[in-house]
């Protein structure tokens, strides 16, 4: 069996970004989405981007689990992948939903405001981090 090679998170994004196996398109809109923060001030796009990211990616999430016929939302703690998955999704669901411009400067204007915290894919983790404190009683239910 072959070894899996960690991707980047530049790979991780494009793969993300790609629709219908056009890669080509999809680095096309990173690279026009890197030259727009550059131009918009924020030197070195890729550490604004680590930045922005670690603003929107989860710690902490919420999961059904069914005990004795009643379904209770239990907090478990977000691990590795899955935060960087769960934050790239809202990153390009919240860009998605912006109309009008290019994709690249919707993802630019987002993380932009990611990094100080505002925008929709703060505002999903912040909802997010909202839910499982309300569901705090119920964390004696997770599963180790």
């Amino acid at each position: 069996m072959p070894i899996k090679k960690e991707l980047s998170l530049k790979e991780k994004m494009v793969n993300y970004l790609m629709k219908k196996g056009k890669k080509n398109g999809a680095e096309r809109i990173y690279n026009n989405m890197l030259k727009i923060m550059d131009e918009r001030g924020h030197k070195e796009p890729e550490n604004t981007l680590r930045k922005a990211l670690e603003n929107i990616y989860p710690i902490i999430e919420v999961r059904p689990r069914r005990i004795g016929g009643a379904v209770y939302q239990v907090p478990i703690e977000v691990i590795g992948k899955r935060r960087i998955a769960l934050g790239l999704r809202w990153l390009l669901n919240a860009a998605n939903q912006k109309k009008g411009k290019a994709m690249s400067e919707k993802l630019a204007d987002e993380l932009i405001a990611a990094l100080d915290g505002q925008g929709a894919a703060v505002k999903k983790k912040d909802e997010v981090h909202k839910m499982a404190e309300a569901n705090k009683a119920f964390a004696h239910f997770a599963r180790y």
